[in-house]
């Protein structure tokens, strides 16, 4: 009976020492991967590793706080952008599972100064990105507003109800809306009364144990042991603030660790049941009943599933989203069935995302993985395709003063040389490039095309597009 008792115990000592030294041989790897933000100079990154509904690596790199001096760890609270999605739909799905919503329900039943389109806009687009709605952060732009402004729920409510149209037909195809999940954040707190910050802490965060987070809808709010945001400028770090004071698409400011008890909930419901976290996690559709892609290339298609993404990563279905806003980055990894997932955070703007996430899922999932090439979602891309032509531009046929009653702004259009400028009151001048016959890009935050309309061979207006924002009508005032 010693001798099996001296057996058993030298059998689990190495096996302890074994996993011990691989458990090193990992976190030497991560190290590696993370060693350039992790200097007492730079912003940097906090990583939390889940498998198995256990957080088997956690470990923060860089500084929260360059002023200060104070350290990132996996309880610094992050600002994580477009992660926040997921949680404002999970939201909706709860007031659904109580029956005080139905996914079908006209958005203007809950939000009626919203503008009558020539179809219903329900719930469920607004949760699939297929509402067809101009994406806020595009009509705030294209109005003269920058990102570093005071940006309320109120005024982005109010521009939504000033579009008369829309960027497609309502359904029928998919186009990233943050509006879309301001709308619904709202929606929420129309519906019960609270605050969607109140709602999301008391019915959410709260039940999971995440203490560490709140959706913050002032920014004048003080958060404790939370990350300040960075980015490079002429080679030192500058601070990049957010004076947001809107939730739903964004603003969600949470931890790494917390992020742990969200992912376990979809392993083991503690908010919700499984019905509902298998309802969330499924594609959304268009009205045609075929699934909404967010992207698409050879061999690779991206989906679009409630404020995440389904895709295969190396052979292996992942869900997912990433988030960025001005030097904050997010990135949630979930592989359901290899019960694994990857969290990082970062307040520096130039933290690679999926570039430094990956490979950590490489090192967890080698056994798993097959090398092939990998979807990699653009979570907020800016590209416009010019119509390229052969044409003549005549410079001061464009020149004079342009109004749009939807986004209540006035341009000024005027020729500077042999270049056009396009000026606003609270913009920089932007330099119009010639694309093509009467139409013309340039950048304004965000990249726009510009095309002008005439009239019986005389310019009379323009239409202005930009990644989120399409055909924007600008009339030219009469000389």
């Amino acid at each position: 009976m010693r001798r099996l008792f001296l057996i058993t115990s030298l059998l689990l000592f190495f096996a302890f020492n074994h996993d011990c030294a691989q458990a090193q041989i990992i976190e030497q790897k991560i190290d590696s991967l993370f060693a350039e933000y992790n200097t007492p100079t730079t912003p940097g990154v906090a990583v939390v590793v889940v498998q198995n509904g256990t957080v088997v690596f956690k470990k923060g790199y860089g500084m929260a706080n360059l002023e200060y001096n104070i350290p990132i760890t996996t309880q610094t609270g992050f600002h994580v952008a477009s992660v926040s999605k997921q949680f404002t739909a999970f939201a909706i799905y709860l007031l659904k599972q109580q029956g005080k919503i139905s996914l079908e329900d006209d958005v203007r039943k809950y939000i009626p100064e919203l503008p009558v389109y020539n179809k219903i806009i329900r719930i469920k687009h607004l949760l699939a990105h297929t509402s067809g709605l101009r994406d806020q952060w595009a009509t705030l732009t294209l109005a003269g507003w920058q990102m570093e402004d005071i940006i309320t729920t109120e005024q982005i409510i109010k521009l939504a109800c000033r579009q008369k149209s829309l960027n497609f037909e309502t359904g029928t195809q998919f186009g990233y809306c943050n509006t879309g999940y301001t709308l619904l954040a709202e929606i929420v707190s129309r519906v019960t009364q609270h605050s969607f910050a109140d709602f999301t802490t008391h019915h959410i965060f709260q039940p999971l144990g995440m203490t560490n987070t709140r959706f913050n809808d002032d920014f004048h709010n003080v958060i404790r042991n939370s990350a300040h945001s960075y980015e490079l400028r002429q080679d030192q770090f500058i601070e990049r603030r957010l004076n947001y004071a809107t939730v739903g698409a964004t603003s969600l400011v949470t931890t790494a660790e917390d992020l742990a008890l969200w992912v376990n909930n979809f392993r083991q419901p503690v908010v919700g049941d499984v019905k509902l976290i298998n309802e969330f996690n499924q594609n959304s559709l268009l009205d045609n009943g075929k699934p909404v892609v967010w992207s698409a290339s050879p061999g690779d298609t991206v989906y679009h599933a409630k404020g995440q993404l389904n895709l295969y990563y190396k052979g292996l279905q992942r869900t997912s989203h990433g988030g960025h806003d001005a030097g904050f980055r997010a990135v949630l990894l979930r592989f359901p069935e290899e019960n694994l997932a990857v969290i990082t955070l970062s307040n520096n703007e130039h933290y690679t995302m999926l570039a430094k996430a990956n490979p950590v899922v490489d090192i967890y999932l080698k056994d798993q993985i097959k090398e092939s090439a990998v979807a990699t979602p653009n979570f907020n891309s800016n590209h416009i395709d010019p119509n390229i032509a052969s044409f003549k531009n005549e410079l001061h046929d464009f020149t004079g003063i342009y109004t749009s009653d939807e986004l209540a702004t006035t341009y000024m259009i005027k020729k500077k040389g042999d270049q056009l400028i396009m000026t606003h009151n609270r913009c920089s001048d932007m330099i119009l490039q010639p694309e093509g016959e009467d139409i013309f890009s340039g950048v304004n935050t965000f990249s726009f095309q510009l095309k002008f309309i005439r009239t019986r061979h005389k310019v009379t207006g323009f239409e202005i597009s930009n990644f989120g924002a399409k055909e924007v009508k600008f009339n030219r005032k009469k000389q």
